[in-house]
């Protein structure tokens, strides 16, 4: 039986969003992870909301795993900057309310240089937004899948220790030409939160293609065992796109994860 706790990543069922929560209730799921950016937005949702939607999710026996918000740019991109970190803290402050303990977001590109002042720029946001996290009791998990592990270990280790940690994509990896056994073995320590999503190669189109969970090239038993060995108890959200049968597929991937 596993120890990780389960979610659904609502947005996958492009449903209603209450039958999305009790989609997620009724296929064992433990949790959900909502996209603070194009499902539940801050600004839509008012504190008589949020009583009704911590309601519901009491009586579904949910709870809020944690929030995404997938911004197009990173955060070391000039254009619109402070918008953009303006809108993570809303997101941050709005999962703080839901309970939700980590907020998954694109880290975008890392510089080559730590001397440059993009790196600086980086480095002086993630600081903002992690400051502002601990006072929330809001872990940031950033996503960064296009760069090697050594270099997103470098300026990992660059904060101190406990301030930035990392989101575990294993298909957006492989799609960068990375491996997830090598980012659990190199950054496992840093990872505050876990996407189940699978993918195969299509050599003949050179691109990967999601498919079920457990029938693609990811080696899930072998990364969970992996990040067993540095105490990982948080969520793994399951995340399906492009399927003729999501909440089939959602099920299945619920009893896959329990037998791992």
């Amino acid at each position: 039986m596993t120890i990780f706790r389960i979610a659904a990543q609502t947005r996958c069922f492009a449903q209603p969003f209450k039958k999305a929560l009790h989609t997620a209730a009724s296929i064992g799921c433990e949790g959900v992870q909502f996209d603070a950016r194009n499902e539940l937005q801050p600004s839509d949702i008012s504190d008589t909301g949020l009583r009704q939607l911590r309601k519901m999710l009491d009586d579904l026996n949910l709870r809020v795993g944690s929030l995404s918000f997938p911004t197009r740019r990173g955060y070391s991109e000039p254009a619109d900057l402070d918008r953009r970190v303006a809108a993570t803290l809303d997101a941050m402050r709005l999962a703080s309310q839901v309970q939700a303990r980590v907020l998954v977001c694109n880290l975008g590109r890392i510089p080559d240089d730590p001397a440059s002042s993009e790196w600086a720029t980086l480095s002086d946001v993630i600081n903002t937004l992690t400051t502002h996290g601990m006072r929330l009791g809001v872990q940031l998990a950033a996503r960064a899948g296009f760069v090697s592990c050594v270099q997103l270990a470098d300026f990992v280790g660059s904060f101190s220790e406990g301030t930035l940690f990392l989101d575990l994509h294993p298909a957006s990896l492989m799609a960068a030409g990375h491996s997830p056994a090598e980012f659990v073995s190199t950054l496992g320590q840093y990872v505050a939160h876990v996407h189940a999503v699978d993918s195969v190669r299509d050599f003949s189109a050179n691109r990967h293609l999601e498919v079920e969970l457990g029938r693609g090239s990811v080696d899930f038993p072998a990364l969970l065992g992996g990040l067993e060995e540095y105490e990982y108890r948080g969520w793994i959200t399951i995340e399906r796109n492009g399927s003729a049968q999501t909440v089939e597929d959602f099920a299945n991937a619920v009893k896959f994860l329990r037998t791992v």
